[in-house]
């Protein structure tokens, strides 16, 4: 059939092949069979039987244009149905090739004679192979919707204004029996998924913690895609584990981190999808190790207590439910963990028979941006023999600088630390970074053996088990793992170490200014000093019982605009706003507006305050 002749000459270069037309042959050098029938394809679109006239333009192997092929009208023949007739050939070259003797007037594909291979059924090549290289890269332009978007992005609300449930209006309630074509496709993008998005990209986007993206993140994320490995182990995919590993110890070295957390050193890395699947893994490794210790498997598990600030994020909580873990919080001193708040409950538990499992510390919390003190929570830590994990998803990213380093010292005295470089890196979702002192615990509980998973040289065909080989599949719950290291790589080398230091303070300096023009409105206040570049204000009410209730109604009024986007935490009971700074879009002017709008609706809110007060 002609799709088994098609897929060999797609993988198999042919210096020549022949088509035939009655009695003359007709020689192409230098074409692939893909080239022909996307040309073949684009002049005649079956519909119901008749052709519609359309153009094609066919390339030769060097990319160069090799020929246009004409409009073709008329018929075609049900034996022909799309299809090209030919066969493979060494034969002597002719002057004339078949695209310019298609182009002729009077020539048609209808006109070419009878088959020597023939469709039983009407198809269209497009569907008939999800991938067809002649198509791939025209495929590939559509790039430029991506681009349009970014370029439009500040015309978009910032948050979506649809209601729960607009979609299924909008979209069948079946999957499509027939293909679509790509255009309509991103039409319904347009139409349909666009309106329900809240547009993280927005320069105008406030909220949460950002999901940067850059250009080179863009790349290593197509990289990925286009690859499509599974790197589970050594030999599914050398490049993947060992890029991998290179990339943790470039970004462990940025970082400062002890030759302990290093491949270099003692210890190693490996990409998560993000911290909250590293927080699973290392509690999973510290029961483990603690269960081993204990004695009686599984009868302890209910004795082992997990420690962390209020201000801690809220997968710790989460992950402790998972491996069955006994979840406490301690008071906070401005919002970071207190060490004679966390001694005090230590020695509380071991004395009515629980066991201190894991310490959670936190350099850049949700709510505050809060840093804990890692270098004492170190110290206690060591103490009583608990596993001492660092959470800096959010700003461990701006320890690259040395005016941040500071936040990290003590980290030698931890047994694992994670950051998330989607965060504040530059680097495309998702993109989770955990480093563990001791490789050995993490691997003893996540590893699994099966025969087909173990690794063998290629080169001997021997195993190579005993090599010093990482399979990453012990590092992680799931079997199956993207080439994430290819984004990451891509963008430090884009951007190298002095670039990624810019952006991390190009986003502080623009929060400072944003603090000080809060900070000179008296009508407002910043509720905790601010770390890195996340502001917590307020709108100061005329009694405290009113204050949630206001700045509420100014954060609705806020989002509601569409002009920006901006969330809320609740610190010691005061509800504050969030102003986090970070796009990669955003700048000055940006910042400027914002404030602006926040006066422009504060304005609003107080002046209807004014009657309200007078009545009572």
């Amino acid at each position: 059939m002609l799709m088994s002749l098609y897929r060999y000459i797609v993988d198999k270069r042919l210096s020549s092949f022949r088509i035939l037309h009655g009695d003359h042959v007709h020689r192409i050098s230098d074409f692939r069979l893909d080239n022909i029938l996307c040309c073949s394809r684009r002049s005649a679109l079956l519909e119901g039987g008749r052709a519609r006239s359309g153009g094609g333009l066919a390339r030769d192997s060097s990319g160069e244009r090799g020929g246009v092929m004409e409009r073709c009208g008329g018929s075609i023949s049900s034996d022909l149905a799309g299809g090209i007739l030919a066969r493979l050939s060494r034969s002597k070259p002719v002057r004339q090739s078949p695209l310019s003797w298609l182009g002729r007037p009077g020539n048609s594909l209808s006109s070419m004679g009878p088959t020597l291979l023939k469709y039983k059924q009407t198809r269209n090549i497009d569907n008939s192979f999800p991938i067809v290289k002649s198509s791939l890269a025209l495929n590939l332009l559509r790039i430029d919707f991506i681009a349009d978007y970014y370029k439009n992005i500040e015309k978009h609300p910032v948050q979506s204004k649809v209601e729960p449930g607009y979609l299924s209006a909008r979209l069948p309630n079946t999957a499509p029996h027939s293909p679509e074509s790509l255009d309509d496709i991103l039409k319904d993008v347009t139409d349909c998924i666009l309106p329900g998005l809240t547009h993280w990209q927005s320069p105008n986007f406030f909220g949460y913690f950002q999901a940067n993206a850059s250009t080179a993140g863009f790349l290593g994320e197509m990289l990925c895609s286009g690859f499509n490995v599974v790197g589970f182990n050594w030999l599914a995919s050398p490049v993947a584990t060992e890029l991998e590993s290179i990339v943790m110890d470039w970004m462990g070295k940025m970082l400062k981190l002890p030759s302990s957390f290093l491949f270099s050193g003692t210890g190693g890395g490996v990409l998560h999808g993000s911290t909250c699947e590293s927080l699973v893994c290392t509690l999973a490794a510290a029961r483990d190790k603690a269960l081993e210790k204990l004695g009686g498997g599984f009868d302890n598990i209910t004795k082992l207590v997990v420690y962390a600030s209020d201000q801690t994020h809220f997968a710790l909580q989460k992950s402790a439910k998972l491996i069955a873990a006994l979840t406490r919080t301690s008071f906070s001193t401005e919002f970071s963990l207190s060490p004679d708040t966390v001694r005090a409950a230590i020695e509380d538990d071991i004395k009515s028979g629980h066991v201190p499992l894991y310490l959670c510390a936190t350099v850049g919390t949700t709510g505050a941006g809060a840093v804990d003190p890692i270098e004492e929570l170190g110290k206690i830590a060591n103490e009583y023999k608990l596993w001492l994990h660092i959470d800096a998803a959010y700003a461990g990213s701006a320890c690259i600088c040395p005016e941040y380093r500071h936040y990290l010292n003590g980290v030698e005295l931890a047994d694992s630390i994670s950051l998330n470089p989607h965060k504040w890196f530059l680097t495309n979702m998702d993109c989770g970074c955990l480093w563990v002192k001791h490789p050995r615990f993490l691997v003893d509980s996540l590893s699994t053996k099966s025969d087909i998973m173990r690794n063998r040289s290629p080169a001997s065909n021997t195993s190579t088990n005993a090599a010093p080989v990482i399979d990453y599949k012990d590092w992680q719950i799931a079997l199956s793992r993207r080439f994430k290291a290819l984004k990451l790589w891509t963008v430090i080398r884009k951007h190298g170490y002095s670039g990624l230091m810019y952006h991390i303070r190009s986003d502080v300096s623009m929060a400072k200014r944003f603090e000080a023009m809060v900070a000179k409105d008296e009508r407002f206040e910043i509720v905790v000093p601010r770390k890195f570049a996340l502001v917590c204000f307020r709108l100061k009410p005329k009694r405290e019982s009113e204050g949630s209730e206001l700045n509420r109604k100014l954060v609705d009024a806020l989002n509601g605009s569409g002009r920006a986007f901006l969330t809320q935490a609740m610190l010691g009971g005061v509800y504050v706003i969030r102003c986090s700074i970070g796009t990669t879009l955003t700048q000055d002017r940006h910042v400027d507006d914002l404030w602006k709008l926040i006066q422009e609706k504060a304005d609003r809110l107080l002046s209807l305050q004014e009657p309200e007060h007078a009545s009572r």
